[in-house]
């Protein structure tokens, strides 16, 4: 408990500092982290990152996950990010032909959806903070209100939770848990729009704070599933007494893009 108590207050620290100097440095240094979550996704799957197949998941990874500015200026070309990246696909289906299905379609799935599911997740989060004037505000009340969620589902959980949300994939969440977190959401979201009101109204920080608690939660189930799945406790290691880089993003890296895609934010 102590190393994780510790290992949060830093991390916890260092993240925070990133988002308050943004910029370039902010965008290298999630880079950074969407790598590490690259990298534990292929060890998933028992996929070497230093092979073809791992570097051209990181490749296809750091595409989606680049501002496109950048990628502009370091790949000027007529087409753009998205189209490149169906390209791509179409490349990775090849291999299974030229391989002979050493390279099988269940992996060219994987590459795909793991580059989409981390590659995008992280793009959207660089972009947030990118946006003028209320960028920090937006990334800070996202962090809040999945933090929020998490907290309060935990203690509630705890207290009163008797019904389970979803055994099959995280045996320990509970509905009342749940519920007990989107209420803590809607608390602490709605004081902090009471002082930053960086919304046109507070029934669109509504939605916002409604749809980060609930997908934040789901996020956290998607994760738990994946890990379910290829039968692991933590996506990693890196972070004593938290896991992985994984184990402490899902929620923040699947609710960005639905943010996004609905025009919250």
């Amino acid at each position: 408990m102590k190393q994780r108590i510790i290992t949060g207050m830093v991390g916890g620290a260092v993240f925070l500092t990133m988002v308050l100097l943004g910029g370039w440095i902010f965008a290298l240094f999630i880079s950074i982290l969407a790598s590490v979550a690259m990298v534990e996704l292929l060890r998933m799957k028992r996929i070497a990152p230093i092979s073809i197949m791992g570097i051209i998941s990181l490749l296809s990874m750091w595409l989606l996950l680049v501002p496109t500015n950048w990628f502009e200026q370091v790949v000027p070309s007529h087409f753009t990010k998205v189209e490149i990246f169906i390209f791509v696909i179409l490349v990775l289906l090849m291999f299974t032909v030229l391989t002979k299905n050493t390279f099988t379609f269940d992996q060219v799935g994987f590459v795909i959806l793991s580059s989409v599911y981390v590659g995008f997740g992280f793009h959207y989060l660089i972009m947030t903070r990118d946006i003028p004037e209320y960028g920090l505000y937006l990334v800070f009340f996202v962090l809040f209100i999945i933090w929020t969620t998490d907290s309060g589902a935990y203690f509630v959980g705890r207290k009163w939770g008797k019904n389970k949300l979803w055994p099959d994939i995280s045996p320990k969440k509970t509905i009342e848990g749940s519920l007990g977190g989107l209420l803590a959401a809607l608390i602490v979201g709605t004081i902090f729009f009471s002082i930053f009101p960086i919304f046109s109204s507070y029934i669109t920080a509504l939605l916002v704070i409604v749809v980060a608690s609930v997908f934040g939660q789901l996020g956290d189930l998607v994760e738990s599933a994946l890990k379910r799945h290829y039968a692991v406790k933590d996506s990693g290691n890196v972070l004593p007494g938290h896991g992985g880089i994984l184990d402490r993003f899902d929620s923040l890296i699947y609710v960005m893009p639905i943010l996004h895609l609905l025009q919250l934010i």
